[in-house]
């Protein structure tokens, strides 16, 4: 696919209005750095190691696949895959078996990008003799050794996030971008489960939207909050509600088929969505 391909998916997604002006940025820059290059010119250096930093729920995986494929679109990338690994990936349980670990997903990842989700877990607060340790300092020389041939993206919680790279000034280095995808409100995740509905071949019946609004307005946002997959969840419950309700109908028509309702959705979002 094309880059602008790639990048139109990019504005189909729900919210995240910053990640997708950082991620064009990202996109320009190594654009005309290319054409500079074919020009006889110098081209500026592009960090293209990134952190992402949010809740759970927040898009970083898929934006980091999107990420993969644009670069493999412009040539920077070989192949633009995306591999995802967390700790118990690289961390092994005896000395040397860690950095036989994290080299394997680096293997697996050339000429793509290694997704690191909750990389602050490589390197916890009482560390004492953990391997985290070992799995940093392997990935750090695997990317200095082979520079070109493999983007690294790490992710987790913001505050966490930012102890991880200021205990770890290696690889703090080599990550120069940092992009923070926030949480959605209620209005973007409404949009999620319209979108969820519409690709599904569903409709919000009456008084659903407001409804859901209202529930997701109330749900408590706290950090165990999961945001689209809250969307998506919601979703999916309501489906299963309506499937229980509609079954029961002898000859359903189409708008039964497809109509969703207040009462489909689940108890406690109807509580959440009853008036005061």
């Amino acid at each position: 696919r094309t880059s602008k391909a790639v990048l139109g998916e990019l504005d189909t997604l729900v919210g995240l209005e910053s990640v997708k002006r950082e991620v064009r940025a990202l996109t320009d820059m190594i654009e005309v750095g290319r054409r500079r290059q074919e020009a006889g010119l110098k081209a500026a250096s592009v960090r293209r190691h990134l952190v992402f930093t949010g809740s759970p729920g927040t898009g970083k995986t898929t934006v980091a696949r999107l990420y993969g494929e644009i670069l493999a679109s412009l040539g920077v990338l070989e192949r633009g895959h995306l591999v995802e690994v967390s700790r118990v990936d690289l961390v092994g349980e005896h000395i040397g078996s860690t950095a036989i670990r994290t080299q394997e997903a680096f293997e697996k990842a050339r000429g793509g990008v290694l997704f690191i989700d909750e990389a602050y877990a490589l390197s916890p607060e009482d560390s004492g003799r953990d391997f985290g340790r070992e799995a940093i300092d392997t990935l750090v020389k695997l990317m200095e050794d082979h520079r070109e041939a493999v983007v690294v993206i790490v992710a987790g919680y913001t505050e966490e996030m930012n102890r991880f790279l200021s205990v770890n000034p290696g690889v703090a280095s080599r990550f120069s971008r940092t992009i923070t995808f926030g949480d959605y409100d209620a209005e973007e995740l409404l949009r999620i489960v319209e979108q969820q509905a519409e690709e599904h071949e569903y409709t919000l019946g009456t008084g659903t939207t407001e409804a859901l609004l209202k529930y997701f307005t109330a749900i408590p946002k706290g950090p165990t909050f999961g945001n689209g997959r809250t969307a998506r969840q919601t979703f999916e419950a309501m489906v299963e509600r309506h499937a229980g309700r509609v079954a029961q109908v002898l000859a359903p028509s189409t708008d039964d088929l497809t109509l969703l309702y207040p009462e489909d959705l689940p108890e406690l979002a109807q509580d959440a969505a009853r008036p005061a």
